[in-house]
């Protein structure tokens, strides 16, 4: 009996608390509703907290904010299509249950359970709700349930019509908008009132991952999607075939392929909108859910240096300015200069044979009032249709007008791009990616653009030919007309800059003043494979890219024909500057939520994945970068970049103690064919730039003035003269062993004699591959003989003769004084004999000493 009465005091007492808890739990499941009843209005929003973008030395950059991009719409001004799309895409029953779907539930558990992808679990309100009140980014069963639970109380709450208002106003859609009304603008230019059914099926795409779907980014990407929603809409009879198939080309046919991400420029202060925009793209793909980069007041630590960036964009304004008004002036000029000879020959032609095709004059005149329509009429009609509503003469006359000049500007105006990276961390100190930064020109070439790097690609090569060991600084090789032939036998016959031809010469050399054929037998040499892998692994470039990338064996590679980012060729130099040791390129050092807590540490995962792959990350041996280095230098002193850097001296500086120091610096140049694209790469012990200058749109030619060395190299010199100001002195790190200084004759490439004279230079070899031979050439024996092959071949070459003979590389050729020689019996010699030792146009004798060394 007393035990009965001891079970049914612990059961009362059992009921007591269960009642007291399902009480409690109840009461706050109330307090809770009843704060969404008095809380929840939708017009209403919490304050956002930017997202800081600060500089190595914590200086701000910028700021990301998102109110400005947030825009409020009654459902009823919708179009109907909009929230058809929305259902059919996200939640086709939406309209049938009651804030969640058993099936779409389950199918979300097993998929968590077994970590597969089975589609989302979510419905609309169960969306917004995860949007309003829980971390979406949190992938557990809680945050489901409490989503679940919140999702339940807003459909009791709301209606199915306020719900859909409310997450067509809340809910992100990519590119810092939120909400529809929004979300249209940055799209589309207009308002959501005029969406039509391609267009929404656009926006709804961007609701599962708007960084992966942007159609600025990834049209392709956004076409299949928009496909998929469009039929959804079809089957579901919300629209016809013919209105999805019209609109969907429409939307295709007025897409501007031009644009690139964040068209929709906020007005904010920004010392640096390249940099900043570079940052708001990686930072989309490392985010996204509650936390965002608009509104969660984030704390960006970036790798740029304001000092080093402001001297950046001051120096790309001043070169590209300058480089379109010297092509302007030099094309006007040209321009003038064939009218004035060829059309009136045209003409002539025209009216005595009834050509009327080749009636210049009126083409011309065509032309030139195209182009004054374009520029002067154009914008006026623009605007008149603007305040006028006349909407069918914007679209119908101005936005053509505005198309064919966008067009042109590709095509006519030189742009620029430089990046600068630190050597040592591969922190990304500087970034100008074009022309001004504004809503037609976001495209960052310096790390989207792909383009011919011309000869700045040659010292890639020429690395693996230095590991080769058949070739050497000192290693002698013609630079004389040659004809390669293909592996079909066709041949190839490449030109140097100029057309100019040097005789022999030693590699160092070839490469510091930029000769094509020395450097095509040098890729002969070491095989095009060995050289292109060795250029993809110093580039840096995916494997699954390389097929896209014009890497095909054969001889143009050698002159730089293929497709690389300047990224990329910061990357590669840098490695010779790292002692060969992988740089990976980094904008985002960390990032800390608004309390201060580091949320994301890329760099963190860079260095983890650099010390995961050992001995792998030493792209080329330390010695090899270290000889590749000191090659490099001669550019700077003595080959086409000597005149940018005045010999090296512009990196000339005073210590405290006015003591003076100049930072080494080593690099190349490069000009693509038809004088496309103008190049340089440059760096120090600090730092690796690069500069580039071209056209969006190939086809156009820079013209002579305008070359890697002209142009580009004097925009590096200045930034670079003043990225290292205050620096202290520091040399490149040499490699303990491996490594030799040995000083040779600068014609035969031998140890040298007394008789070499001043024709000696030290260089860098790996250890083993320096000369041992002695000099031969230079020899003053009693029959004053004097050189053979170089020098003879060197005054031909000079003088323009020698394209008339045929003289072979390895020809001995040696004379005396009185014309005699071994080889006199040879036809091509004996001419050249008499060529070299006849008077000149003013009756002087031979200058014999000429030839004598």
């Amino acid at each position: 009996m007393q035990k009965t009465s001891r079970i049914t005091l612990l059961m009362i007492f059992g009921l007591f608390f269960f009642a007291a808890v399902f009480g409690l739990s109840l009461g706050l499941a109330l307090s809770t509703t009843k704060f969404i009843i008095d809380n929840e209005n939708f017009t209403e929003f919490d304050t956002a907290l930017p997202t800081r973008i600060l500089d190595i030395n914590g200086e701000l950059i910028t700021e990301f904010a998102s109110e400005e991009k947030r825009e409020i719409i009654s459902i009823n001004e919708l179009p109907q299509h909009m929230i058809d799309a929305l259902v059919s895409r996200e939640d086709r029953i939406f309209y049938k249950h009651h804030g969640f779907s058993i099936k779409a539930l389950f199918r979300a558990v097993i998929g968590q359970t077994f970590h597969i992808s089975l589609g989302g679990g979510s419905t609309l309100t169960q969306q917004i709700a995860g949007t309003l009140y829980c971390d979406r980014t949190d992938r557990s069963y809680m945050r489901k349930l409490k989503e679940l639970w919140w999702a339940i109380q807003m459909e009791r709450r709301f209606s199915k019509n306020e719900i859909l208002e409310l997450y067509l106003n809340k809910i992100y859609f990519g590119g810092g908008t939120y909400g529809v009304n929004a979300a249209s603008k940055y799209y589309f230019g207009h308002d959501a009132r005029e969406i039509t059914p391609a267009e929404a099926a656009i926006l709804v795409v961007q609701l599962s991952n708007p960084a992966h779907y942007n159609p600025f980014e990834y049209p392709n990407r956004a076409m299949d999607r928009q496909k998929y929603v469009l039929a959804a809409m079809v089957d579901s009879k919300l629209i016809t075939k013919e209105q999805a198939d019209t609109s969907f080309d429409e939307y295709w046919a007025n897409f501007d392929y031009t644009r690139t991400g964040n068209t929709a420029i906020r007005t904010r202060d920004d010392n640096a909108p390249w940099f900043s925009e570079y940052v708001r793209r990686e930072l989309s793909d490392m985010i996204y859910g509650t936390d965002d980069i608009y509104s969660s007041g984030f704390t960006v630590n970036t790798t740029l240096n304001l000092k080093n960036q402001i001297a950046a964009q001051n120096t790309m304004d001043r070169y590209i300015a300058y480089a379109n008004r010297t092509y302007k002036k030099s094309s006007n000029a040209r321009q003038n200069q064939a009218f004035k000879i060829y059309t009136p020959l045209t003409e002539l032609l025209t009216l005595t044979f009834n050509l009327g095709e080749l009636k210049v004059s009126q083409q011309r005149n065509e032309t030139l009032a195209l182009s004054t329509y374009t520029k002067q009429i154009n914008p006026i009609v623009d605007v008149m249709s603007l305040v006028m509503g006349i909407d069918s003469l914007k679209v119908g006359v101005a936005n053509k007008a505005n198309a064919t000049a966008k067009s042109n500007v590709g095509k006519n105006v030189i742009e620029g791009t430089m990046i600068a990276i630190e050597n040592s961390t591969g922190y990304i100190t500087s970034l100008v990616g074009g022309s001004k930064y504004d809503g037609e020109n976001q495209f960052i070439r310096a790390v989207q653009a792909k383009l011919q790097p011309g000869s700045s690609f040659k010292p890639l090569y020429y690395s693996a030919a230095i590991d080769s060991r058949q070739f050497t600084p000192g290693t002698i090789i013609s630079d004389t007309p040659v004809v390669f032939h293909t592996a079909d036998g066709k041949p190839y016959i490449p030109q140097n800059f100029r057309g100019e031809w040097k005789g022999d010469v030693e590699l160092w050399y070839a490469l510091a003043h930029s000769m094509n054929v020395p450097s095509l037998k040098v890729l002969d040499g070491i095989g095009f494979d060995s050289a292109i892998n060795r250029a993809i692994d110093l580039l840096g470039i995916p494997q699954e890219e390389v097929p896209y990338r014009g890497f095909v064996p054969g001889y143009p590679i050698g002159l730089g024909v293929c497709s690389v980012r300047p990224i990329e060729v910061a990357h590669a130099y840098a490695i010779f500057a790292n002692g060969g040791k992988e740089v990976v390129p980094i904008a985002i050092r960390n990032v800390e939520d608004k309390n201060g807590k580091v949320l994301l540490n890329p760099e963190k995962d860079v260095r983890q994945k650099q010390q995961a792959k050992g001995s792998a990350s030493q792209i080329i041996s330390p010695q090899t970068a270290y000889v590749m280095t000191k090659m490099l230098e001669n550019t700077v002193k003595s080959g086409t970049l000597a005149g940018p850097t005045g010999n090296g001296s512009k990196f000339s500086y005073k210590d405290s103690n006015g003591k003076k120091y100049t930072i080494p610096a080593a690099g190349k140049t490069g000009t693509t064919q038809n004088w496309a694209d103008a190049w340089t790469a440059c760096f120090t012990p600090y730092y690796t730039s690069v500069f580039w200058f071209g056209f969006d749109k190939p086809g156009q030619s820079l013209g002579l003035e305008l070359t890697g060395s002209t142009l580009a190299g004097y925009a590096m010199a200045s930034f670079m003269q003043k990225a290292h100001e205050g620096l202290p002195f520091k040399n490149f790190t040499r490699p303990s062993t491996g490594t030799v200084d040995v000083t040779i004759c600068s014609v035969s490439g031998a140890l040298p004699t007394e008789e070499c004279g001043n024709h000696k230079i030290t260089l860098t070899f790996l250890d083993g591959t320096q000369p041992t031979d002695i000099c031969t050439l230079h020899s003053g024996n009693s029959t004053g003989r004097v050189l053979g092959i170089y020098r003879l071949k060197q005054e031909l070459y000079k003088s323009g003769f020698a394209s008339e003979l045929l003289i072979k590389d390895d020809e001995p050729l040696t004379f005396n004084l009185d014309g005699t020689s071994s080889n006199k019996n040879n036809p091509a010699i004996s001419k050249s004999y008499e060529f070299l030792l006849q008077e000149d146009e003013f009756g002087n004798a031979p200058d014999y000493n000429l030839f004598l060394e």
